[in-house]
């Protein structure tokens, strides 16, 4: 009970932090931004996302520059509202505002990109193995309906990783880092500019046996871009990226392995995850004179082959092109901006199934033809009727075709078509230059994928599952800002969602299939990132995440809460020293485990973590550092595949928790010349 209070009391205290802050430090704090970083491209990417009335933030490669960053969870562990888990090598659970909670694999529901092109595949299912956190320069996180100028309509929202251009990374840079585990990463990149263009090539490579029996991982990757400059004001840029991932599956462990034996893996079938991709992409960019346009294409190409309970053998290509308009002027002496923008995607997939016969293909159980199309067409307009107020309304349109032609039993195929609409109404009020107030008011559209559409019926063969949207309308109020020694970014949504994509229990001739729609679910809660600068040479970062997530007069689970995310969860980091040597110890606090169940029958326990970084620079672009985790060993649970009732699931289907990272040392140098 007394860890309840005490996290409850989280956002409160940081509140008071803020308001208490000592104005003595104002003029030491920049006060052009409200998020401050070293790089004036991050500053500049910062600046506009502020544009926005809701819960945004830019992530700087800075903040995770001297770890073993290996997956998106190490990258984004200090975003608000970002909650990640491990489960083993890179493969993570990544959700906001609970989204994709019946995923016990990859993610869904919320949009990624990389340089502002969708990683998802067309049916808008996800998988964030191919985004290397070694060669971004910034992540921009845009959550929940505040992802409409990205055509995100889902209730996560998006996250776009951008690289490094000539321009903004110039030079050569080295990196090497290993550690525990005979864990070895290492990368290699070069950016070049002159005035006719500029072009920025990275390889980084990766193995480790992990920290879990038959777990280990390998991958080289290749991510490109050139950037011509065709005309003044105008540049295009061609981008490409490689990857091939080869990864075994340490795969899920019964409660008591998790705990009692956290380095157990699971041998059976041999399980693995092997992709070798492509993506190639142009953008096109004219400056107007009082805007920008902007336009392309792109191509996404994939192979897959995954042995799990049966080998699944993938190949798929998605092709897509977008388009979008920003123009600033005054109407009646009133600033005024519009976004315009569209982006299309289209994908073919053959799916096919095998008997697994320890990670190698016996008889061909399933064989599938899938085709999806998602097209997205959005307007925001913006206007500001006094001074420092905007008001913001927009909307974004849907449409989205999914067939499935199912060749080995023509029965079970099928198809799906879906239009929405979601509009968005804000306003943004800035009274400080680092100062915002904001609300919105928005609704968000899930379209189901291939991994909810093709499931096997009880007793059935795999096919075509006619499963619904997913609709939400999200209220959020928040602040964000920068007064004396705090900054802080804090925000406090509502969604209320129709059709929420759920587990249940097979009813025959009413529920055909495990995952399907809910009635009515509610998801709440708390995004707060609170910074502190207590002295020149002390800082403390700290996140905290309230989540309230459950069903709503459901026939089956009544106002059960949601099982995943648990309802508190607080991260810290101080950093002593400067940015030539400093140590930073962290924290990571969970007081109350998560639901494993929609029947709520079981919650798992909590647990704290405390982690160590330091780093020092040698000279003038040269750094050392280490990455320590998990330094006093705890032993707990840290994601959860979700099960429909854990009280009637027998001993042998149990094996459903992921334990948290063992202690690990890792380090590193970098250098950039």
């Amino acid at each position: 009970m007394r860890h309840h209070h005490v996290a409850r009391s989280l956002p409160l205290c940081a509140l008071i932090l803020i308001l208490s802050a000592t104005p003595a430090f104002a003029d030491e704090a920049e006060q052009s931004a409200i998020i401050v970083t070293a790089s004036p491209i991050v500053e500049e990417a910062a600046a506009r996302v502020q544009q926005t009335p809701g819960g945004v933030d830019v992530v700087a490669a800075d903040d995770f520059a001297n770890k073993a960053a290996v997956s998106l969870r190490d990258a984004l562990v200090f975003s608000p509202g970002v909650y990640t888990q491990p489960r083993f090598g890179q493969e993570v659970r990544i959700s906001i505002r609970g989204s994709g909670l019946s995923r016990g694999y990859h993610m869904r529901g919320l949009t990624l990109l990389q340089d502002g092109i969708p990683i998802n595949s067309a049916d808008d299912n996800g998988d964030f193995q191919e985004l290397d956190p070694q060669v971004f320069q910034h992540l921009e996180v845009y959550r929940g309906g505040n992802a409409l100028r990205f055509g995100g309509s889902t209730l996560g929202g998006a996250i776009n990783a951008v690289t490094p251009t000539g321009r903004s990374m110039p030079g050569a840079e080295i990196r090497i880092d290993g550690g525990s585990f005979d864990t070895l990463r290492g990368k290699i990149a070069y950016g070049h500019a002159d005035a006719r263009g500029d072009v920025y090539l990275a390889v980084s490579g990766d193995r480790s046996d992990s920290d879990r029996a038959h777990g280990d991982r390998k991958a080289l990757r290749f991510n490109g871009n050139v950037g011509l400059k065709l005309g003044e004001g105008v540049e295009t840029r061609f981008y490409a990226s490689a990857q091939t991932i080869r990864q075994h599956l340490a795969g899920a462990l019964s409660e008591a392995d998790a705990i009692d034996h956290p380095g157990k893996g699971n041998f059976t079938g041999n399980q693995a995850r092997d992709i070798d991709s492509i993506r190639l992409q142009n953008r096109t960019t004219i400056d107007l004179a009082h805007g920008t346009l902007a336009f392309g294409l792109f191509y996404n190409a994939k192979a897959l082959s995954h042995p799990i309970y049966q080998l699944i053998d993938q190949t798929s290509e998605d092709r897509g092109l977008f388009a979008s308009l920003d123009l600033t002027g005054d109407l009646a002496g009133m600033p005024v901006a519009l976004t315009l923008g569209s982006q299309a995607r289209f994908g073919r997939t053959v799916a096919r199934q095998f008997v697994n016969l320890n990670g190698r293909s016996g008889a061909l159980t399933a064989d599938a033809l899938q085709k999806a199309q998602t097209i997205n067409s959005y307007a925001e307009a913006r206007i500001a009727p006094v001074a420092d107020l905007w008001l913001i309304a927009g909307g974004l349109y849907s449409h989205g075709e999914r067939r499935m032609a199912n060749r080995l039993v023509p029965a079970r195929s099928g198809d799906a078509s879906f239009d929405s609409f979601a509009p968005k109404l804000g306003l943004l009020y800035q009274p400080a230059e680092t100062l915002q107030f904001y609300a919105n008011y928005s609704r968000s559209i899930e379209m189901p994928g291939f991994g909810e559409l093709s499931q096997t019926p009880t007793g059935g063969v795999p096919g075509f599952t006619p499963v619904g949207l997913q609709k939400a309308w999200t209220a959020e109020v928040g602040t964000r800002g920068r007064l004396g020694i705090a900054a802080w970014d804090i925000s406090l949504y509502r969604a209320d969602i129709q059709g929420e994509m759920l587990q249940y229990s097979v009813v025959a001739g009413t529920i055909p299939a495990a995952t399907f729609n809910a009635d009515r679910t509610r998801h709440q809660g708390i995004e707060a990132g609170v910074d502190l600068t207590l002295t020149r040479w002390a800082s403390l970062r700290q996140v905290y995440q309230y989540s309230d997530f459950r069903f709503r007069k459901d026939v089956q689970f009544g106002d059960n809460r949601l099982p995943v995310v648990p309802r508190h969860f607080y991260r810290a980091e101080l950093k002593l020293g400067t940015d030539r040597l400093s140590i930073s110890p962290a924290v990571e606090w969970l007081p109350q485990g998560a639901w494993v169940d929609y029947a709520n029958s079981k919650r798992v326990g909590s647990y704290a973590l405390l982690n160590l970084g330091a780093q020092a620079q040698v000279r003038d672009g040269v750094t050392l550092f280490l990455d320590a985790r998990n330094l006093t060993g705890e032993r707990a649970i840290g994601d959860i595949s979700a099960v429909v009732n854990y009280a009637t699931l027998p001993a042998s289907s149990r094996a459903i928790f992921y334990p948290v990272e063992r202690r690990a040392f890792y380090a590193g140098v970098r250098a950039r010349f």
